[in-house]
């Protein structure tokens, strides 16, 4: 047989006869019999690519990069807005379009996955990588969301929608991450603690996406199994794939049903059902009673916890006003007169917030730094030129307000800030204010020290002490889950140090304001009745006259009166502020006042 027949096709028609789709063993030419196509001999014919030559026609490689580059580009482009369109509001399909979802769906009860191989997503989008990232962030370095997640989001470039969405998805699944975990459980074969922690954050974010947004149910599974694909492996997207389905085989509101009905008291129910732990849900009804407030308000203060914080922005006096602010975009608020609520948009382009003459402030962080300026204004030693001292600075929310308004008076305020990255904090978000000629100074320092070598020295000393912080779970929601009871002890210890030395600065007459953003009862009412049995020469100020004389609305709801007018010196009972945020729309904050009197 010559060389070159060697390898053509056999007669097909003899292949028709024999009733065989391939040549015949006798030939020698069937495909496992043929050499290997590199022992194959070289046809001049026909030559390799290799050893083809150059043809003049074909671009340069320079062009057809850019044209490869321009087509990867427009992929990307369309499958944004794909993702995009599913996520949210999808558009009406076609009767074709929706059959294969239903096809989807029945494949998805019967253990398959819900696209073909050749359909599957390879790569988490843009959008879930980024919220992915933040969680991961929270989980293994105890980041806050609210630091990590504004740096990520500029840092990829993620905008728009894609910004809203990733925004939705950490805050969402970290308020819901009890609920969630207690779905999975109910979806997984092991304990929870037995997963990597990876994987339970793919998994927390798929179910959040299944319960709670408008996310159609093969988008959210195949993304995740995408995302986890990616930052996993191939083994962990199948493991995610098989729970996920398992989830999305009920509506979320039947699965919190489940969970609440699991519950084995009353407590626990209201624990699965907005998702907080059992201890907070026990403290907050506590922090109620502790008030004198209708204990039927726990369901609403739980839920209140849940909902997203609209951006409060404060006015620096002397620098800006509310009233500016609200030619932005903002609303004017309720109470704090140096406060606008922003309707939406990034308040970084706020021309005044930009220059630091206005910041985001919690308007009941506003409202009690300004009624212990109004009480150290008025109830405090008189002195023309005051010297204030805030012992707890970072991160600068309230040294700013205090400073703009001691820049206005003449006064001085020294800020004190035991960690350093925090202190620098408070100096940016002075600076301005420095600027502007307001005496503001700001040391690196251990608060619990600082007035050894300043005794007698303040007329105001505000001490806004490290908390439990659960009056701003709204704001910063991984706080519900990193918080344990046992931290209390070392926290009330910390309060008691720090109060100590603020009294130890103060001057006869001045007055110190105890600041916390938490309602525990050992963190507020019982922590003043122990300030004042340690410091018989401290007593207490009305610190409810102080606000009603700084709010706006008068009428502000602070509680029950005391019977008759009475109050209990001894403990400051009847004279505290407790904010709460299903009534004021606030962070919980606490303030006492306290003036200090002759030895």
């Amino acid at each position: 047989m010559p060389e070159n027949d060697r390898y053509r096709p056999a007669d097909r028609s003899r292949h028709a006869q024999r009733g065989t789709s391939g040549t015949s063993r006798e030939s020698g030419a069937s495909r496992e019999n043929r050499p290997y196509r590199e022992n194959r001999p070289y046809r001049e014919d026909r030559p390799y690519r290799e050893n083809r030559p150059y043809r003049e026609d074909r671009p340069p490689a320079r062009v057809q990069g850019e044209k490869n580059e321009r087509e990867t580009q427009w992929r990307e482009r369309e499958e944004r807005r794909r993702d995009t369109d599913a996520d949210y509001a999808p558009a009406p399909r076609r009767h074709r379009e929706s059959i294969d979802e239903r096809a989807a769906e029945r494949d998805a009860q019967r253990g398959r996955t819900f696209l073909a191989p050749a359909q599957r997503a390879r790569r988490g989008d843009p959008a879930r990588t980024a919220a992915f990232d933040v969680l991961q962030s929270v989980a293994e370095q105890d980041s806050y969301a609210n630091l990590v997640l504004p740096n990520v989001l500029r840092q990829r470039r993620i905008e728009g929608r894609d910004a809203a969405f990733t925004t939705e998805m950490v805050y969402g699944t970290l308020r819901t991450q009890g609920r969630l975990d207690a779905v999975l459980e109910c979806c997984i074969d092991r304990p929870l603690a037995d997963l990597d922690g990876d994987v339970l954050n793919v998994l927390r974010l798929g179910a959040y996406q299944l319960m709670h947004l408008r996310v159609p149910t093969h988008a959210a599974v195949s993304e995740s199994v995408a995302l986890a694909r990616q930052e996993i492996g191939t083994g962990a997207s199948k493991f995610v794939n098989a729970v996920l389905r398992k989830v999305s085989a009920k509506p979320g509101d039947a699965w919190i049903i489940e969970i609440v009905e699991a519950a084995t008291n009353v407590d626990a129910a209201l624990a699965a059902e907005h998702s907080h732990p059992e201890w907070i849900v026990r403290s907050l009804r506590d922090a109620l009673a502790s008030n004198g407030r209708d204990l039927a308000e726990l369901p609403e203060l739980l839920a209140a916890d849940n909902l997203t914080p609209q951006v409060m922005l404060a006015a620096r006096p002397g620098l800006s006003t509310a009233a500016e602010l609200a030619k932005w975009d903002a609303e004017v608020a309720r109470f704090a007169p140096t406060a606008a609520r922003l309707s939406g948009g990034d308040p970084g382009q706020i021309p005044l917030v930009r220059d630091g003459y206005a910041g985001v402030q919690d308007e009941g962080s506003q409202l009690v730094a300004l009624a212990a300026h109004h009480a150290a204004t008025t109830k405090g030693t008189g002195a023309k030129r005051q010297t204030w001292l805030d012992l707890c600075a970072g991160p600068g929310g309230k040294a700013a307000m205090l400073g703009s308004l001691a820049g206005r008076e003449g006064h001085t305020l020294v800020a004190v800030e035991v960690q350093k990255h925090r202190a620098e904090l408070v100096k940016n978000a002075t600076a301005p204010l420095r600027h502007a000629g307001a005496d503001i100074k700001v040391a690196a320092a251990d608060g619990r020290e600082f007035t050894e070598r300043h005794e007698n020295e303040y007329d105001l000393v505000v001490t806004d002490v490290p908390c439990t912080g659960l009056g701003a779970l709204r704001r910063r929601p991984e706080s519900r889950w990193r918080r344990r009871p046992t931290d209390l002890p070392g926290l009330t210890q910390l309060q008691r140090e720090l109060v100590a030395s603020a009294v130890r600065g103060l001057k006869t007459g001045g007055v110190l304001a105890y600041i916390t953003c938490s309602p525990h009862v050992q963190e507020t009412t019982l922590a003043v009745a122990d300030i004042l049995a340690n410091h018989p020469e401290l007593a207490p100020l009305d610190a409810r006259e102080m606000v009603r004389k700084v709010s706006k609305d008068k009428s502000i709801d602070l509680g029950p009166e005391p019977e008759d007018g009475a109050v209990d010196v001894a403990t400051g009972e009847g004279l505290t502020v407790q904010l709460w945020p299903h009534i004021h729309g606030t962070d919980a904050m606490f303030l006492a006042l306290f003036t200090k009197e002759e030895a």
